[in-house]
């Protein structure tokens, strides 16, 4: 019963969809680095150009379909956007300072030690999104005096 319950509340629409668009904006990630690089860019600048591309397909695709916030006014949207952006800032510093660790210091297998961080970011994303981008607000009635 109660590992039914805790199965529940993992796996809802609401995290499958996380998932799914979280395999496109890798998708979009791996398509904008390769066709900056064969255009000519240098791997630094593709690498940055698929970042900032798959983090505004990641942060729209997570707004509307994942999240379902629906409010469009632009002071709203800069917020989330900002707090989104900010947010991949701060798992992509984490994933860094994780991957050192893990394969300069603890001298693990890169790829092995990639797959863990990657499970680690996904997940603090999650939080990230849940948390503190796309709260759900409660509608209160207005209290009558």
């Amino acid at each position: 019963m109660m590992i039914r319950r805790i199965w529940d509340r993992l796996i809802n629409r609401e995290v499958i969809s996380y998932i799914i668009f979280g395999v496109l904006t890798t998708a979009v990630n791996w398509v904008v680095y390769a066709l900056m690089v064969k255009a000519g860019t240098d791997y630094r600048i593709s690498t940055a150009g698929a970042w900032v591309v798959s983090v505004l397909f990641a942060f729209f695709v997570n707004k509307i379909f994942v999240f379902q916030s629906y409010d469009l006014h632009p002071a709203a949207v800069i917020k989330e956007a900002v707090s989104f952006t900010a947010c991949r800032v701060l798992s992509g510093i984490m994933e860094m300072i994780f991957m050192m660790i893990m394969v300069s210091w603890l001298s693990w297998n890169e790829y092995g030690s990639k797959v863990l961080v990657s499970v680690a970011v996904v997940i603090a994303n999650y939080v990230f999104s849940k948390l503190f981008i796309f709260r759900k607000h409660e509608k209160t009635p207005c209290k009558e005096r």
